[in-house]
């Protein structure tokens, strides 16, 4: 199975933290990261995609977190 998870926060080290993490689980980055303004909230948000190659069959129920 082939994971994809979109990580996403406000731009504080929380996020740098977040992407950090999945790399540590075996994540890999996919794509450029992504930088927008929340209006609704004031503030600036980060995004980044990363995949991971995981064993096993796909199912609607899997915890990507936990990968």
């Amino acid at each position: 199975m082939h994971a994809y998870r979109l990580l996403t926060a406000d731009d504080t080290s929380e996020f740098c933290h977040k992407v950090t993490e999945a790399l540590s689980k075996g994540w890999e980055l996919y794509g450029d990261p992504a930088y927008a303004y929340d209006a609704a909230n004031g503030t600036m948000r980060c995004a980044q995609a990363v995949t991971k190659v995981a064993g096993g069959e796909y199912d609607r129920d899997v915890k990507l977190g936990v990968l």
